[in-house]
């Protein structure tokens, strides 16, 4: 079966095209930064014209048209791929067990990546180093963004969440941005097609297999550009903020950063060793394009194009297991978005001076696993969720403007973290699974 990543002429690789211009963009960012920017008369930094005009006209446009052209493509996607998914699994009891080992993994993984990120915290205290003056001046800077971001995560209470999973109108909830709405909707109308033998049926099917189909030819078009989209991102990235911004909360990054590499690099690999079967290098060699795409976009939504790609042509795992699991783990399967959670409730507790018991802690901990399930799959998707917890937990919930000048990076790390998890999952669901009908006359 082709990996997908690599052009017929046998030219260099999509993921080897992605990790230079990876690679570019953040040199490049990082010299831009160096010589772009003065001190001013206040003693701030300030932007010279020729990388204000650099950003406004060529790297921005570049990246967010790539993010918009993803963004365009994922509620088609959504829909599509997850009716054909159920549709495909056929058999109820199949589903019910797909279905099942699919929720089972999320819990399990999520718990022990929250576990991992509350260890960590305890352990290293980054919250008990920071001068008190130098977290006020950091919270000062993002006041503003704060506040909005606090107003919704107060908005946002446990049971509004809930609402949301059934949505009163699926193409609002489209408009939206309500992912978890348009799969419930999605989940629901292909089980009433799977058990319906129509004409009108099959010819329905038929038609949305070839939404899909089309939809992936788009994917394919639009992915050619993402090695120069990704040096676009990162430059943007590191050019405007430089590497400077993460130094006064190093040890905050470093706990966070630390805790995601163990579940990314020793979890997953003994997952994929002892259940999945599978070499985790092989693993992670073939994934490649999607964990980068994840990195420079931080967004399992406009990563699951490539998602879904990479589980079906790199991985080989079987197509409907891939669209079923790929589709659900896009919003629900958030393992390090669940595991920042804990570990900025406790940073921001530890830094205010709140006491969080054994018992309040676990409390956190199974918080944060919901938490992720219900977090949005765009960039700071999870900021209002963690606002709302800390209300829960009497933590001044303002104090989220102290890790906003670092979360975009710790954001690019932990949907790394989201997209593996999801292929992750597809690898050991589709263990013990048949293979797709059609899979022989394929190959």
């Amino acid at each position: 079966m082709a990996t997908g990543t690599s052009p017929a002429g046998g030219g260099m690789a999509l993921h080897t095209k992605m990790l230079i211009g990876f690679l570019v963009g953040a040199v490049a960012g990082g010299i831009a930064y160096e010589f772009g920017h003065v001190v001013g008369a206040d003693g701030l930094k300030q932007t010279l014209p020729w990388l204000q005009v650099v950003l406004t006209w060529i790297t921005q446009p570049v990246g967010t048209i790539f993010l918009h052209l993803l963004f365009m493509l994922v509620l088609p996607l959504v829909f599509s791929a997850l009716v054909l998914g159920v549709v495909e699994i056929g058999d109820p009891k199949a589903l019910g067990r797909v279905g099942g080992r699919t929720l089972a993994f999320i819990l399990t993984v999520s718990g022990i990546a929250v576990m991992i990120g509350l260890v960590a915290v305890n352990v290293f205290q980054p919250g008990a180093g920071i001068d008190p003056a130098v977290g006020q001046a950091l919270m000062a800077e993002s006041a503003t963004q704060a506040a909005g971001i606090v107003e919704r995560g107060e908005a946002a209470s446990a049971m509004q969440v809930l609402l949301s999973i059934v949505p009163r109108n699926p193409l609002a909830a489209g408009v939206e941005n309500n992912l978890i709405g348009v799969m419930f909707f999605a989940l629901l109308f292909g089980i009433a097609a799977a058990s319906l033998k129509t004409e009108g049926v099959r010819t329905f099917v038929g038609t949305l297999q070839g939404v899909y189909d089309i939809t992936l030819k788009l994917i394919n078009a639009v992915i050619r550009i993402a090695p120069y989209a990704v040096a676009a991102l990162l430059f943007t990235l590191i050019a405007s903020r430089g590497f400077s911004a993460l130094v006064p909360l190093a040890k905050f990054v470093a706990v966070a950063v630390g805790a995601l590499a163990v579940h990314l690099f020793v979890v997953f690999p003994l997952l994929l060793w002892f259940i999945g079967r599978m070499n985790p290098l092989e693993f992670f060699r073939r994934a490649q394009p999607a964990m980068l795409t994840a990195f420079s976009t931080s967004s399992s939504s406009a990563t699951l194009p490539t998602t879904l790609r990479v589980a079906e042509e790199s991985l080989g795992t079987p197509k409907r297991i891939g669209r079923f699991v790929c589709t659900l783990g896009a919003t629900a399967n958030m393992n390090g978005t669940a595991l920042f959670e804990g570990v900025v409730v406790l940073f921001l507790a530890q830094f205010f001076g709140v006491e969080l018991s054994l018992g309040q802690q676990v409390l956190v901990l199974l918080m944060c696993i919901l938490g992720g399930i219900g977090a949005a799959g765009v960039p700071g998707g999870s900021l209002p969720v963690i606002a709302s917890i800390l209300v829960m937990f009497g933590i001044p919930p303002e104090g989220i403007a102290l890790i906003l000048g670092v979360d975009r990076f710790i954001d690019m790390c932990r949907t790394t973290v989201n997209v593996t998890g999801d292929l992750v999952g597809t690898v050991l669901i589709s263990r013990g699974e048949p293979p797709d009908p059609l899979e022989g006359a394929r190959q």
